[in-house]
C-alpha cells in the first residue's frame, strides 16, 4: 500500500544547518535496491547522466535525495530560489561525501552581473562545494534576457572553477529560445519545459505558427547543446492521476477514466522516448515516488500510456498554459499570463504554495494589484482552449 506522503506532498521550507559535499556521512540506513538505468551524454559537455534526474525544488526529505544517489541517480537539481534557499543546504547536507559521484546544477535568477556573482558564491556555500557542475540562468523567457554581462558572469565562473558548464532554463517561448541559444554559441546546457501537452501546440499572435517543441529540441541536441527537460508532469499530472480535485474536475469521474493508477510515470515515459532528451528532472517528495518514477527508465511507452495522457489532457486542457507564446507573455494590462499560471501550478499541482506566493509577491505592484475581473473581457485568447481569465483570477485571489 502506498505510504500517506505519496498522497500528499510535504512542506518545504526547512531550515537546515550548513552542509559540506566533501566531508564524509553516515551509511544509508534504507538498503538501496537495483533498478534499470539507462544513461545518456549531456550534450557536448559529455558528462554521462541517467535519462531520468532527480528534481530537488519540492523535496524536503534528505533521505529520499540520498536513496536516490545510492540506487544509481547521478544528477540533481536545485536553484538558489528554491525554498527561501533552504534547498541548496538541504541538497548539500543528503549529499555530503558524494560530491565526486554526482552531478550538481543550481540556478539564479539575478539581473545583473555582481548579483549573479554573489549568487553563485551563496550557492557554492550553502551547498558545501567548491564548483557547480552547471550553473543555469535561471526563467530566462526571451532573447533579451539573456544579456552579455550575465553571459560574461558565466565564462569567468567558468575561468575560475567555479561552474563546469553554462546553462540557460526556459519556461515559456521555449522553441525560439533554443534556436537562440544555439546562435549564440555560449549555452552548454538548457532547461526547457517539456511535457506530453506540448504536442505541437498552436501559436497565434501577427504570426501564426505550430511550436513543435519535440523537433526544436531535436535540433538544438544536433548542434550539441545538452538537452535537459522539466516540468514532464505538466503541471502536477501525478494528483490528477489520484483523482485529486485539481483543474475543477470531478473527481470521481477522473478516477473511472484514468482507470488504474500511472499518470506520472506515462508522462515521464512520454518525454524520455525523444532521444534527443539527455535527462528528465522529475521532482519527487518521497520513497515512493522514487520508486515509481526510475521504472520509467526500463518501461516502453506503450498504447496504454497514450490512452492515459490523452484522458489527461482533456482534463488538464482548460487550465494548463502551454508556454506557447501566443499570448506574447503578457495581456493588455500588463499581467505575465504564463508566469501567474506557472505559480498558479505550483500551489495546486505542486503543493508548493509558499513558493507560489513568493514569485507572484516578486512581480511589479502595479501587476500584483491588477484584477482580471475589473475588466469585462479579456484580451488573452489562448488557441489551446486555456480560460485565461477564469485561472488568472484564481491565481490573484489565492495569491495576492
Amino acid at each position: 500500500m502506498k505510504s500517506a506522503s505519496r498522497r500528499n506532498f510535504l512542506a518545504a521550507g526547512l531550515a537546515l544547518p550548513a552542509a559540506g559535499l566533501a566531508e564524509p556521512s553516515e551509511p544509508e540506513q534504507v538498503p538501496a535496491q537495483s533498478p534499470t538505468l539507462t544513461y545518456r551524454t549531456l550534450g557536448r559537455t559529455g558528462l554521462k547522466v541517467t535519462s531520468m534526474s532527480f528534481g530537488c525544488m519540492t523535496t524536503s526529505d534528505e533521505s529520499v535525495i540520498r536513496r536516490a544517489a545510492d540506487m544509481g541517480i547521478l544528477h540533481f537539481d536545485t536553484a538558489r530560489s528554491y525554498q527561501n534557499g533552504n534547498n541548496e543546504r538541504m541538497v548539500g547536507v543528503a549529499l555530503k561525501g558524494r560530491r565526486k559521484q554526482v552531478i550538481v546544477s543550481s540556478k539564479t535568477l539575478a539581473q545583473t552581473r555582481q548579483e549573479a556573482m554573489d549568487q553563485l558564491d551563496t550557492s557554492l556555500r550553502e551547498l558545501g562545494t567548491d564548483y557547480l557542475d552547471i550553473w543555469y540562468l535561471h526563467a530566462r523567457n526571451s532573447p533579451a534576457e539573456v544579456t552579455d554581462d550575465l553571459l560574461e558572469v558565466q565564462r569567468a565562473a567558468k575561468k575560475s572553477g567555479k561552474i563546469r558548464y553554462a546553462g540557460v532554463s526556459t519556461h515559456f517561448n521555449m522553441d525560439q529560445m533554443l534556436a537562440h541559444l544555439v546562435e549564440r554559441g555560449q549555452t552548454d546546457v538548457v532547461l526547457t519545459t517539456y511535457n506530453f501537452s506540448m504536442q505541437n501546440v498552436a501559436a497565434a499572435g501577427e504570426q501564426a505558427r505550430k511550436t513543435d517543441m519535440t523537433a526544436a529540441i531535436q535540433s538544438a541536441r544536433k548542434a550539441g547543446m545538452g538537452i535537459v527537460t522539466m516540468k514532464a508532469m505538466a503541471g502536477g499530472v501525478a494528483r490528477v492521476g489520484r483523482g485529486d480535485r485539481l483543474y475543477g474536475a470531478d473527481a470521481e469521474a477522473l478516477k473511472g477514466i484514468l482507470g488504474k493508477p500511472g499518470g506520472a510515470l506515462a508522462a515521464i515515459k512520454w518525454v524520455l522516448r525523444n532521444q534527443s532528451v539527455d535527462t528528465a528532472i522529475v521532482c519527487m517528495t518521497d520513497h515512493d515516488q522514487l520508486e515509481e518514477n526510475l521504472r520509467a527508465m526500463a518501461e516502453p511507452f506503450g498504447s496504454r500510456d497514450e490512452q492515459l495522457l490523452r484522458s489527461l489532457v482533456a482534463y488538464i486542457g482548460p487550465s494548463y498554459c502551454r508556454m506557447c507564446g501566443s499570448c506574447n507573455g503578457v495581456c493588455a494590462r500588463g499581467v505575465p499570463v504564463p508566469d501567474v499560471l506557472r505559480f498558479l501550478s505550483y500551489a495546486e499541482g505542486y503543493g508548493q504554495f509558499a513558493m507560489a506566493r513568493e514569485r507572484f509577491l516578486e512581480l511589479p505592484a502595479d501587476v500584483r494589484a491588477t484584477r482580471c475581473e475589473d475588466c469585462s473581457s479579456c484580451s488573452v485568447e489562448c488557441p489551446n482552449g486555456v480560460e485565461v481569465r477564469r485561472n488568472v483570477m484564481r491565481a490573484q485571489a489565492m495569491l495576492a
